[in-house]
């Protein structure tokens, strides 16, 4: 299984964006961005419908749930 941040990363690099225009789609700071996909902190419910939204992906995918991006 790919892990969250793996996920994380992929979906933001087919998006096209940096981890800094992602972390302000989302309302967080970057650092806590890039603990995220560094896998040294999970996101709660509210930002990872958030993440998703921006990725236009689904939760289920950031959580390995399946692997189909969209």
């Amino acid at each position: 299984m790919v892990p969250f941040e793996a996920r994380l990363k992929l979906a933001r690099a087919r998006k096209g964006i940096t981890q800094r225009q992602s972390a302000e789609a989302v309302g967080i700071t970057a650092h806590t961005y890039q603990q995220y996909e560094a896998g040294n902190r999970r996101p709660n419910f509210e930002i990872l419908v958030a993440l998703a939204d921006c990725f236009d992906t689904t939760t289920d995918y950031l959580l390995g749930r399946t692997d189909l991006p969209g």
